[in-house]
């Protein structure tokens, strides 16, 4: 009965043409932008608001996560009143005023206000970005598309990072300005984005359901480790890697763009990754972060760059793993179930970092540690393991088609 469900699912799954997948994808170049982008330009942002607690300023690259979060939470009841390109439209227009609004304001909490507002557009994107790819593909080809939506992520991140921090070596609000490329996107959902009712696919869903949390829990808990894990370096990459070994804004930004890049060709080749490795590739996410914190302990360039390496290749193969197998058990109602929390664990990852990360650094290592959040990251990279080892360990893919 199971396979003859997914069958049906397979079959009712609607052919788009190059055009709408590459809008599917576009969505997917603008949502890591929400906090990384302008992880280059914290130092000076740091320096501008020096009179601002060093946690508050942290916030300006979490703070979207939190109203992502409680967006994503009614992404479904949302779908029920607005169609896909309403949505879109929506979460665009929100993306770019708030997201560029910040080149205009110098007032820390303002500044935090639009953030806020940021998260609120992505929380409307996110999900339409992967769960879309579900709603017209079938399982066979989803680890493809999640391997290139992934990568699709990276290449925004690599863009808008090299020109936030190209941008803030002019000055830092211009920083913001990255975000005027969600015109790019929003032209394209004008023009191809097919208008669905997503809502009506899954009638009974409600936000808060204990049940979908329970169904999906390895894959949530697993993209909350992740990004918690991820997240330690963009908050605190540049303001040591400056301080430990007096590296300028430009190398800087150089090797996060590296990161970003290396993630992006990992993404490109997931697919085969899943094909080959099915059985271990639930390991590789915590195995590659472990190497890359543990490098960042040896405070050297040539470390800097292999630690930087080694979690570009955790980012590129974790996200999309998560994305894929919990797209393939949620079926074609992805978009409205599993990938809302998804999207939810992924951001609150990122929200809470620092809240955790920083306060256990500064109390198991030391103010004085620079090194202490990566040692942290050491420690939650263990932890995913563990995770994977018991959630993962006796589960396996569904064979290659």
């Amino acid at each position: 009965m199971e396979k003859n469900n997914v069958s049906k699912k397979v079959t009712a799954a609607r052919p788009v043409d190059a055009c709408t997948a590459r809008t599917i994808l576009s969505m997917s170049l603008l949502t890591v932008m929400a906090g990384a982008a302008i992880a280059p330009a914290l130092g000076i942002i740091k320096a501008h608001f020096s009179g601002a607690p060093a946690m508050l300023v942290q916030f300006i690259v979490s703070m979207p996560a939190l109203l992502i979060i409680v967006t994503n939470l009614f992404f479904l009841p949302l779908s029920r009143i607005l169609r896909t390109r309403a949505i879109a439209t929506t979460g665009l227009l929100l993306y770019i005023v708030a997201g560029a609004g910040c080149f205009f304001v110098d007032d820390i909490y303002v500044l935090l206000l639009l953030r806020a507002i940021l998260g609120i557009s992505v929380g409307l994107i996110m999900p339409l970005s992967t769960g879309l790819l579900a709603f017209y593909f079938p399982p066979e080809e989803q680890a493809r598309l999640m391997g290139l939506s992934a990568a699709m992520n990276q290449m925004g991140g690599v863009v808008a990072t090299l020109l936030a921090g190209l941008l803030a070596t002019i000055e830092w609000n211009y920083a913001f300005l990255v975000y005027l490329l969600g015109l790019i996107a929003l032209v394209m959902v004008w023009l191809w984005l097919p208008d669905e009712q997503l809502g009506s696919a899954n009638k009974r869903g409600v936000p808060f359901q204990p049940r979908q949390l329970l169904k999906f829990h390895p894959s949530v808990v697993g993209m909350l480790l992740l990004m918690m894990i991820f997240f330690i370096f963009p908050t605190n990459f540049a303001v040591v890697a400056n301080q430990q070994l007096g590296l300028r804004t430009e190398l800087m930004t150089i090797i996060m763009v590296g990161l970003d890049v290396v993630a992006f060709f990992v993404g490109m080749v997931f697919g085969g990754v899943m094909h080959h490795f099915r059985m271990s590739v639930k390991y590789f996410a915590p195995v590659f972060f472990l190497m890359g914190y543990a490098a960042y302990l040896i405070p050297t360039v040539a470390m800097l760059v292999l630690g930087s390496a080694l979690i570009g290749i955790a980012n590129g193969l974790g996200v999309p793993y998560l994305n894929t197998i919990a797209s393939i058990k949620g079926g074609k109602n992805s978009a409205t179930t599993v990938m809302p929390l998804l999207s939810a664990a992924l951001y609150l990852g990122q929200f809470v970092s620092p809240i955790v990360v920083t306060p256990a650094s500064r109390m198991l290592f030391g103010q004085a540690d620079l090194t202490g959040p990566y040692k942290v990251g050491v420690v939650l990279c263990l932890i995913f393991l563990v995770q994977v080892y018991f959630t993962r360990h006796f589960q396996s893919l569904p064979p290659n088609k």
